[in-house]
């Protein structure tokens, strides 16, 4: 496929010469096959270009000016189309022609592939660690087993204590118990000695 650049080599038009130096130059960096075709010096080949410039890309007087792009018989545009092309690094895609291997399109391309992939893989990531923060949350840490372990005993302990401490009172108080009984048998026996001697008194009188 040759690409075809209809362009008028004496245009008095300063502003025409310079679109035309600069779509030429840039399929020459890009190293693009290209025919110049004159419609200055060629009534053919102006002829020919203002009978395949698509109605809705002709200016309103129905000329359309130079520089106009074709790929073989196909319109790819005018100077304003090829500008854009150029600015979103799709020339090759405005020309019909597949990119070649290390351009920029296809590096672009390449890029956002791969940084939609390192975005899934980031997702991805995230989701496993929540997944292991998850794990680690329901099953406890030997520490933690430890702590609860230590809490039990000296709940343990204390509870011992507090038993201990209530078997004593039970012990002093029935040790009252016991010498309150005593004090009473002792009363009861002094009484009974008083009441003896009393009655012994009374006889003797």
């Amino acid at each position: 496929m040759v690409i075809k650049v209809f362009l008028a080599s004496s245009s008095g038009s300063t502003a025409i010469k310079k679109k035309q130096q600069d779509v030429v130059g840039f399929l020459a960096a890009l190293k693009i096959d290209y025919t110049q075709l004159d419609i200055a010096s060629n009534e053919e080949n102006r002829q020919w270009m203002r009978e395949n410039v698509p109605g809705e890309m002709k200016p309103t007087n129905g000329i359309p000016l130079p520089p106009q792009i074709f790929n073989e018989e196909n319109y790819c545009g005018d100077y304003d189309t090829f500008f854009n092309a150029k600015e979103d690094n799709a020339v090759f895609e405005f020309l019909g022609l597949t990119p070649p291997p290390g351009s920029k399109r296809k590096e672009i391309k390449e890029v956002e592939q791969n940084g939609d992939a390192h975005t899934a893989e980031l997702e991805e990531d995230a989701v496993a660690e929540e997944v292991e923060t998850a794990d680690q949350e329901e099953e406890p840490t030997e520490e933690a087993e430890e702590d609860e372990e230590e809490e039990s005993r000296k709940a343990a302990e204390e509870e011992d204590q507090d038993e201990g401490e209530f078997d004593k009172g039970e012990d002093n108080h029935l040790v009252s118990e016991a010498e309150d009984d005593l004090v009473s048998e002792e009363e009861e026996e002094l009484q009974k000695l008083e009441d003896e001697e009393e009655q012994g008194s009374e006889a003797e009188d």
